[in-house]
């Protein structure tokens, strides 16, 4: 088994993100100037958006950095986890802005200000071109790793956000329906929420160490028990440092003969090949304490 750590998949995509956050960068820009113009609470949330964006982005490639740097005695994961804690970042930008948007939204159904609609429907096809480019640079790696998927997310929803925005500006241009501006950065709050929602439960998932998802921790422990001389599995653990890098750790009982004929170091190969190719998650980080029966007398109390 090998034990190296491949920093691939959490440190890919730095190219794709420097140049998404070149072009949301400017995007941000323009819009900001837009809402100035135009008075529009669509685009004002959409620029915020387009804020949080800039934000993300220089997070997800401040990560993507940390996650390329080796394994030292004082981290010896690395920086790979730092593309989680940049994703967990991005998805609480995302849901507080999501939140903002929404009661600012109502607000605006009670007091709505004069909106230029022909003037909002400029910036906003400018906001949907810059998005829907970053959304190309940014679509070949989004499965890469939480980090590119938390950026993904951001610049996709913009893009919705700026569909909304291009909307409700001709709905006013055209019928003069002021609120349609507020409707639209309703739609916007509605679509960046639940997104927010699953991207943080995902990443706080990994931060507390649950199992991985996919993987059925008593089919582990069975699967385990199958092998030949092992008694008993116990203090299992199965938890995930980084995108596509799963650990386990177990103590497993063993007759005691295996450790007196040679077949304790073929048990550990068994073992190892069981949790690294049978089951979807394929765990290649694994590490097993094989035990006596009789050492249970004298080991710290320990959980199924």
């Amino acid at each position: 088994m090998s034990h190296d750590h491949d920093h691939g998949a959490a440190s890919s995509g730095r190219g794709r993100l420097a140049i998404a956050f070149g072009i949301t960068a400017v995007v941000l820009i323009a819009e900001l100037i837009g809402a100035a113009i135009t008075g529009s609470l669509a685009l004002l949330v959409d620029a915020a958006h387009m804020l949080t964006d800039a934000g993300g982005l220089a997070i997800a490639l401040a990560a993507a950095s940390l996650a390329s740097r080796p394994a030292t005695a004082r981290r010896t994961w690395g920086w790979d986890r730092a593309e989680v804690l940049g994703a967990t970042a991005q998805a609480a930008i995302l849901l507080a802005v999501g939140v903002f948007v929404l009661i600012e939204a109502v607000r605006r159904f009670f007091e709505p200000p004069e909106i230029v609609g022909g003037e909002l429907v400029i910036f906003g096809v400018i906001g949907l071109l810059g998005n829907v480019a970053a959304i190309i640079v940014l679509a070949s790696g989004r499965t890469a790793n939480m980090n590119m998927r938390a950026a993904f997310l951001e610049v996709l929803n913009d893009a919705l956000g700026s569909v909304a925005v291009i909307v409700a500006a001709i709905v006013i241009a055209v019928t003069g329906f002021q609120l349609a501006d507020a409707i639209a950065a309703v739609l916007i709050g509605l679509l960046i929420i639940p997104r927010a929602v699953i991207l943080l439960r995902d990443t706080t998932n990994v931060l507390l160490e649950s199992t991985p998802r996919g993987l059925d921790l008593d089919a582990v422990r069975t699967h385990l028990l199958e092998v030949p001389h092992v008694q008993s599995v116990h203090d299992l653990h199965v938890s995930q440092i980084a995108t596509g890098l799963p650990v386990l750790t177990a103590h497993v009982v063993v007759d005691d003969t295996c450790f007196y004929d040679g077949h304790a170091p073929r048990m550990l190969d068994q073992l190892q090949g069981c949790v690294a190719k049978h089951f979807d998650v394929q765990i290649e980080h694994s590490t097993f304490q094989l035990e006596l029966a009789a050492h249970a007398e004298h080991e710290h109390p320990t959980h199924d």
